[in-house]
């Protein structure tokens, strides 16, 4: 007997779609609108003007997130739907696939469309979410209140337009892959609120100088002498000049334009200069991991012959410390990120005429209110406002207020850029190893106290040996310059000891 065919819709044999279940109706829901999202973020990034770190996360790590988190859920949804009904004896619903039936063949070729969107959109995803961590902005203003010290230095250093990947990571995969995994655990300790205040200088962790820094500076190159000029100004009532004009021999490392000389002898491929950085602490030698305490140095030279200096008592086995090859970072290790010292600041501001040098104290003043203890921006802004406007009442200085006015502008500007005290961040936490003045630096191990077993040859203690003055005061005494050298004149009375032991940053 025939069937009878009739206008009403016949019913639906077998089980409902997996999909249908609320757990895999909420994910396609959040799949679809993060699907949207990241399409609508994607083209304002593209056509904004300026970039902008926090558009950058939305579009290319939370969007995406809650992709794949509504595509997680759409799965387990249907995971558990036939979990369900294999316990319910429903049995599992079976894949047929008919490509006699019209129906059949629209749905695969939705799908095989709708696939080859999704890998389009993840390729195109991904390759932006790659090259967006690797941004100056998203390392430096993602996490503003962290990293604030470390981005304002930056802007304000001379390697502002190299990327914090270029020097932090480098080139190659491997190195990439470190950076990622210990970049995991420091979101972690930000949103724990976990991390060190201040930042401390990534030491152990950095990519080895040869293999970034020496990308676009290498010790081959010959620079020769460079001649530089230091402006001062004394703590006294007048803030007396006191400028010192010089040659730094920077020398090179290529014998085909100059002799292998100068400060960057000491990273010539030839030259093989090994230092173990410990201190004295407790009657004992122990590591020193801000490399500030150098007492023993082996030299090899181009021929290999090996010779050791060692400070007076350190008498202990080198190889039970870490052995260190010297190399860029040794001396310039604060390339990009430098926290200017007080008196610094405050003298290149007089020099370019920011802050008036004709107000009476105003070196001293200005110095003396950086350099006190603030416990956010906010006081120390207002502290150095009402200081100055003090210092220098218009009844008193009634012609000189716009001066006034612009050194105090200048001095809390100076303060912006170099003092964080929510990250405890200074001068003072940051050691700068490529000079003297408020550092060892370079006495680290030219202080004169590194001799041979023998005691025949110590590392010399010439400040000749790296730069010669030649002039230096103020007035007439700097019309004449003497090219074989000047002996340096302290102003005021002769003292002894290296520069560090007096001048601290601040008064």
């Amino acid at each position: 007997m025939e069937p009878q065919v009739t206008g009403e819709p016949q019913p639906r044999t077998g089980n409902p779609p997996l999909i249908r279940n609320w757990w895999s109706l909420t994910g396609l829901v959040i799949a679809g609108g993060a699907l949207f999202s990241f399409l609508l973020l994607f083209i304002l990034d593209s056509l904004a003007r300026f970039g902008n770190p926090y558009l950058g996360i939305l579009t290319y790590l939370v969007a995406p997130g809650f992709l794949f988190l509504g595509l997680f859920l759409t799965l387990w949804g249907m995971w558990r739907e036939r979990r369900r009904r294999r316990r319910e004896g429903a049995g599992p619903t079976q894949l047929v696939i008919d490509f006699s039936r019209p129906r059949d063949r629209r749905r695969l070729a939705w799908f095989v469309a709708g696939a080859a969107g999704f890998l389009l959109l993840s390729a195109v995803g991904s390759y932006q979410t790659y090259h967006f961590t690797e941004s100056t902005q998203f390392c430096g203003q993602a996490c503003h209140t962290v990293m604030e010290p470390q981005w304002t230095t930056h802007q304000q250093g001379p390697h502002a337009r190299v990327a914090c990947v270029e020097c932090h990571i480098g080139p190659g995969a491997t190195w990439f892959v470190k950076s990622k995994l210990s970049g995991t655990y420091q979101v972690y300790a930000t949103l724990a609120d976990k991390y060190p205040r201040p930042i401390p200088t990534p030491i152990k962790n950095l990519r080895p100088a040869r293999e970034t820094c020496e990308q676009c500076h290498w010790p081959q190159k010959f620079i020769g002498n460079l001649d530089r000029t230091f402006h001062y100004f004394l703590a006294d009532e007048t803030n007396t000049p006191f400028v010192v004009r010089m040659t730094l021999k920077v020398g090179g490392g290529d014998p085909r334009h100059g002799p292998v000389e100068g400060i960057h002898w000491h990273v010539h491929p030839t030259n093989v200069v090994q230092y173990v950085a410990a201190r004295f602490e407790n009657g004992q030698w122990v590591p020193d991991p801000t490399r500030q305490s150098i007492p023993w140095v082996r030299f090899v030279d181009g021929q290999g012959v090996v010779t050791e200096f060692r400070k007076r008592g350190f008498t202990n086995d080198p190889a039970r410390f870490e052995i260190r090859t010297m190399d860029c970072m040794d001396c310039h290790n604060r390339p990009a990120h430098q926290y200017q010292a007080p008196t610094r600041a405050v003298n290149r501001a007089m020099a370019l005429g920011r802050i008036d040098p004709s107000l009476p104290w105003i070196k001293s003043n200005a110095v003396y209110v950086l350099t006190l203890e603030y416990t956010n921006r906010t006081e120390a802004l207002e502290t150095i406002a009402t200081f100055l406007a003090t210092a220098y009442p218009p009844d008193t200085y009634p012609d000189r207020q716009p001066q006034v006015r612009a050194a105090i502008a200048e001095v809390q500007e100076i303060y912006r850029n170099n003092f964080f005290p929510h990250m405890r961040a200074s001068w003072e936490k940051y050691p700068v190893n490529s000079s003297h003045m408020f550092w060892p630096g370079c006495f680290r191990c030219h202080e004169g106290e590194h001799t041979t077993a023998d005691g025949k040859r110590t590392i010399v203690k010439d400040c000749n040996a790296c730069h010669s003055i030649l002039a230096q005061g103020h007035g007439d005494a700097l019309r004449q310059l003497a090219p074989e050298g000047l002996p340096f004149q302290h102003p005021g009375d002769e003292v002894e000891g290296g520069c560090y032991d007096c001048h601290t940053g601040g008064l």
